[in-house]
């Protein structure tokens, strides 16, 4: 049942974003919010 509602988590993020790009521009974007808002930062 977990790998069922993983699997359609994974399909609705994916569907969000047509491209492969806009995929690594959501990674990249959540990575930066992550980083931010642990307080690291350059």
């Amino acid at each position: 049942m977990r790998a069922v509602i993983g699997a359609l988590l994974a399909c609705a993020m994916l569907a969000g974003c047509n491209t492969v790009a806009g995929v690594g521009e959501d990674i990249t974007g959540v990575a930066n919010w992550a980083q931010s808002s642990m307080g690291g930062g350059y």
